[in-house]
């Protein structure tokens, strides 16, 4: 019963900082757009990806006799 009595203040602290994150994210714009971000991960790219250097399939260097 102790417990309660320090828990149910934590938690009611805890709903208000999550409540006032939310209205702070909302208030900044973060959910205004939702259909472009998926978009984007679905476009193309203006320069290609670097190569990695890779060895042969054996896992060997070229210069090994």
């Amino acid at each position: 019963m102790n417990s309660l009595l320090i828990l149910v203040p934590v938690s009611l602290v805890l709903l208000g900082i999550a409540i006032g994150a939310f209205w702070w994210a909302v208030r900044q714009g973060q959910f205004d757009d939702l259909d472009t971000p998926p978009l984007d991960v679905l476009r193309d790219s203006e320069r290609p990806a670097p190569r990695a250097e890779h060895g042969n399939r054996n896992g060997d260097s070229d210069d090994a006799a």
